[in-house]
């Protein structure tokens, strides 16, 4: 393994990810008049909801990942143009020829907020501690799957040695989940993490947080290790940021238009108009991933059906769902893949709405509709509940929606709400039939983490030929040998309806003109290091 390898390697590791150019309709918000970056001041954001958790490892859901972000650094950062993996706090690294040993070299002079310093024995802490947060991190578990020794070689530089090829590890040293906290932070048990907070090295730190209310962040003073990516070297611009959980659309909306706060996530499309209207610009970027889906709970005695499966996804309307309910712009889903994910497969042709055919296939099946054109077979009713999350605004209409379009087809559903806080536990215990969500992640590997039996297997599948492909595409190093693989899943996954796609996320928010150079990352979260206000 030679140092030569680094660029070299990178660049073939990373070929699927070109596919994320351009996929932005809107890369970052400067709206207002002056063109001279100010420091100082306090960015306002309002969010939908809160997880009731400020470890970024621990947190998937967007509205929390956006403050926490703030907090961390990763190893390395990903072009959200380009997708290529740039230095961040490893300054250069070694992949080994079969991808099974990655080694980091780190910068110098970083150092935690409590004023330890970061050292390759502390990334090592950071990527033995994680898999044993448990459920909560599931992201962070599945990046480190099949490791077999991580050994920091000296204080500059740490080697992660994996039993078998694992491409997408590089790309996952770019994400928050895998973002470093101190040496002290993970010594503190999964809770402790989440509610006393971690201690990182980033740009800002946690200066207050209440649960389910407000974070508050403080510029960190002397930061001076920057993703390269970061037009600004150095300390970020804002003193201040505040998030704010204002769980109403229109309470997020009407705050933003009188100037309580300087920016939200989640704009729906009725406030599109009056937003524009207003001034407030809306940069959206289409995040990759796994698309909004209900995904079945594949040990049902009717969900392991798969002809019932198919039927649910022929009954779903995906272009009205899409055209009615989430901000102009979103696409209905054309694989369980956004088209901005490296190794999308477009399989539309297999995501069509056809009524005719999903009342056929459940004719078919033996499945016959009721005096109340709900369809029985036997004693069994064809009725599911739908377990959701009031993290979105679109979360809610969306299924009601598609609840209308289902009962159509003779298939009832009830639709049932959750707290945020909730989904990892709803997902560990099993104890749904269709639940609502959408995962993000710039590398096609995030379908291993979702639909690997050898993994958390939240969806409960039987072990088949999938797991097999998903495995073996994580350890090709062959681009294209590796999007033939990613293909097959995507193939499978849809022919089989594992889970039903329904429609891509977009993000899109909500930017006072006060604020400049609010950015998107790869994942279409933001980075607010380079953001400034008037």
């Amino acid at each position: 393994m030679g140092r030569t390898l680094s660029h070299a390697r990178t660049a073939g590791l990373l070929v699927l990810g070109v596919a994320l150019a351009g996929c932005g309709s809107g890369a970052a918000a400067t709206a207002g008049g002056s063109t001279t970056p100010k420091t100082g001041g306090t960015l306002t954001f309002a969010v939908g909801s809160d997880t009731g958790c400020t470890d970024p490892q621990q947190v998937a859901s967007n509205d929390s990942i956006y403050s926490v972000r703030q907090l961390v650094d990763s190893l390395t950062d990903q072009d959200p143009e380009t997708g290529e993996i740039v230095p961040w706090l490893a300054e250069s690294w070694d992949v080994s020829d079969d991808a099974k040993t990655f080694t980091f070299h780190l910068r110098d002079g970083v150092t935690f907020s409590d004023g330890s310093e970061l050292t390759a024995e502390v990334v090592k802490e950071n990527f033995e501690a994680a898999p044993e947060l448990g459920a909560l991190a599931g992201l962070a578990t599945g990046y480190l799957s099949g490791v077999e020794k991580i050994t920091a070689d000296d204080p500059r530089t740490v080697t992660v040695a994996f039993a078998q090829p694992n491409a997408q590890f590089l790309q996952a040293t770019s994400t928050h989940s895998l973002g470093i906290v101190s040496g002290a932070s993970t010594k503190l048990s999964a809770q402790e993490r989440c509610t006393k907070g971690i201690v990182g090295s980033g740009p800002f730190t946690l200066a207050e947080y209440a649960a389910n209310s407000s974070a508050t962040l403080k510029k960190r003073t002397g930061y001076a290790w920057g993703s390269s990516l970061w037009e600004k070297q150095g300390e970020a611009y804002l003193d201040q940021i505040v998030f704010k959980v204002l769980p109403e659309a229109g309470v997020r909306t009407g705050s933003l238009q009188s100037g309580q706060v300087d920016a939200i996530g989640n704009v729906g499309r009725a406030d599109e108009s009056a937003l524009e209207a207003a001034g407030v610009t809306l940069p959206a970027r289409a995040n990759p991933g796994v698309v909004f889906n209900l995904a079945a709970n594949n040990s049902d005695p009717i969900l392991k059906d798969a002809a019932v499966r198919q039927a649910i996804g022929l009954a779903i309307d995906r272009q009205q769902v899409a055209d009615t309910v989430f901000n102009t712009g979103t696409q209905p889903a054309t694989s369980v893949l956004a088209h901005t994910t490296p190794g999308y497969e477009d399989l539309s042709a297999a995501l069509t709405f056809d009524l005719d055919a999903a009342k056929a296939l459940l004719d078919a099946e033996g499945w016959k509709a009721g005096a109340d054109g709900v369809r029985t077979r036997g004693s069994e009713q064809l009725r599911f509940t739908i377990s959701w999350f009031a993290n979105s605004p679109t979360n809610q209409p969306s299924l009601e929606l598609i609840q209308q379009q289902l009962r159509r087809a003779g298939i009832a559903v009830e639709l049932k709400q959750n707290e945020i806080s909730q989904f990892a536990t709803l997902l560990a215990s099993g104890d749904y039939d269709l639940i609502w969500g959408n995962v993000t992640r710039a590398d096609p590997d995030i379908l291993r983490s979702q639909f690997s039996t050898a993994l958390s297997n939240p969806y409960r599948l039987s072990a088949s030929e999938l797991d097999g492909t998903l495995t073996e595409q994580a350890g090709t190093i062959d681009p294209a040998a590796r999007e033939k693989l990613v293909a097959t899943a995507q193939e499978t996954i849809v022919r089989e309806a594992y889970t039903v796609p329904v429609v891509e996320l977009q993000t899109k928010l909500g930017v006072a003109k006060r604020v400049h150079a609010l950015n998107f990352e790869a994942s279409s979260r933001i980075q607010l290091h380079d953001t400034w206000v008037e």
